[in-house]
């Protein structure tokens, strides 16, 4: 039975999910826990968005169980993202905010519009109250001033920072962050990763974070998985990881070129795809 005040936010008992014949989780289980930024890393291909897909309800668990738990304070039991009906998966997606890669604004909306987009679209509040709302979340990433301009008129550092205050607008329990960092200068990079941790201790959120930046995602996380092959090979704190010792772990860490992440997918043999014989 699982307890209904975890101190876990979500948590994913052995779950399995694959395309076809490709595995991508098999057997995963993992916490997330309240109130902590969270990070998942791991080679590219090793699963990481999928679990942000299974969390938001976007696509279902084959085997095994996504749980999102209520508020401390609840004492209704933890839904299965995969069992929940329409309705309840509006409202639990309701409980979440998403950081898309590279902000994934609306190019014919204003900065102020985009913010309030999922207030209109979730909300029957009055727009005098929207307007606050949303001039106090872009006040809290710093672009109160820009609320006029169009995407196209600021920069990528500051198109996260409208996409941050988006996905916070309807007040989260839990914020998802896909690539947070991607494609930021220095400046713009360490001003994000600054605003994900002070939004999640200011805001009480809960926060998740997928990223390749190890630098900036070890400063901030509290708690790093990292996942390869399908399964987790490593997880605790960032000191504990950056000093595990399985070979794939400090692969990724020391960001070597050999190891047990290859450069070549398997393929056939070059004699058997070219019918030419190779060097030794």
């Amino acid at each position: 039975m699982v307890d209904a005040h975890s101190s876990s936010l979500v948590e994913l008992q052995d779950v399995t999910f694959g395309y076809g014949d490709r595995c991508i989780l098999d057997g995963v289980s993992l916490s997330i826990p309240r109130g902590k930024v969270t990070a998942l890393m791991g080679a590219s291909g090793g699963g990481k968005t999928t679990v942000l897909r299974l969390i938001g309800g976007q696509v279902q668990a084959q085997a095994g169980q996504v749980l999102l738990h209520g508020a401390h304070d609840s004492q209704l039991p933890p839904q299965d993202m995969a069992r929940l009906g329409r309705e309840a998966l509006y409202a639990a997606r309701r409980r979440m905010g998403m950081l898309f890669q590279f902000g994934a604004l609306f190019t014919d909306l204003s900065v102020f519009d985009n913010v309030a987009f999922p207030l209109r679209e979730h909300t029957n509040l009055p727009e005098p109250l929207i307007r606050d709302i949303v001039l106090m979340k872009l006040n809290a990433v710093g672009l109160r001033g820009a609320h006029a301009l169009m995407p196209a008129e600021v920069s990528g550092g500051m198109a996260r920072r409208v996409a941050l205050a988006r996905a916070i607008a309807l007040d989260p329990e839990l914020v998802m962050y896909d690539e947070p960092f991607a494609g930021l200068d220095p400046i713009s990079l360490g001003t994000a990763a600054r605003l994900i941790r002070e939004l999640n201790d200011a805001m009480g959120l809960t926060s998740v974070i997928v990223s390749h930046d190890l630098e900036e995602t070890f400063h901030i996380a509290d708690k790093v998985i990292i996942l390869a092959n399908g399964r987790i090979v490593a997880q605790g704190s960032p000191d504990e990881v950056r000093h595990s010792e399985d070979p794939l772990v400090h692969q990724f860490v020391h960001a070597l070129p050999e190891g047990p992440v290859h450069f070549h997918y398997p393929a056939p043999t070059m004699e058997a795809d070219f019918g030419v014989e190779t060097a030794a």
